[in-house]
């Protein structure tokens, strides 16, 4: 899409939105938009419109053979991955403490990837996704139990137990 800009502008008016502001980083693939109007509102229901928005650019992006351009609304995103990240860095303290493994709540594969790569680079313990669907959830285990539960193949690859 050549005027992403332009386009976002045109939703959030139709969204009967009038006080807002939108930046755009083409070369990031990322935009921000703050709106000011309908505060209670907007905050009630921002989770559905972020996903809404990006689910919506993603299909014009599709339709037009372009990468997709991936929206931030109030700065709900960025939050969003703070609050993830520290909640993975909890878990992995809380492992260390217990030596047992830790759940997570269930997450959608942006969210859980965040956790793999926060936790990617810990010595001490690994990541795994468990479940189906919306109920997919990453649990947090210390690298000797992984590593425990871990039978080498005949093949060389390694079969969790």
């Amino acid at each position: 899409m050549e005027n992403w800009e332009d386009l976002i502008k045109k939703i959030i008016e139709f969204m009967g939105f009038k006080d807002y502001r939108t930046e755009i980083k083409q070369d990031q693939k990322r935009g921000s938009i703050f709106i000011y109007d309908s505060p209670t509102l907007v905050k009630e229901n921002l989770p559905a419109l972020v996903d809404s928005l990006n689910h919506f650019a993603q299909m014009i992006a599709r339709k037009n053979n372009q990468p997709p351009v991936f929206f931030d609304i109030n700065n709900y995103r960025q939050e969003r991955e703070s609050l993830i990240a520290e909640l993975a860095r909890a878990a992995a303290k809380k492992v260390l403490l217990t030596k047992e493994k830790v759940s997570l709540p269930a997450m959608n594969s942006y969210e859980r990837r965040l956790v793999h790569v926060e936790l990617s680079v810990h010595p001490e313990v690994t990541t795994e996704s468990i479940g189906i669907g919306k109920e997919r959830y990453v649990v947090v285990k210390p690298l000797s139990e992984a590593a425990g539960n871990e039978e080498q193949r005949t093949d060389g690859a390694k079969q969790e137990l």
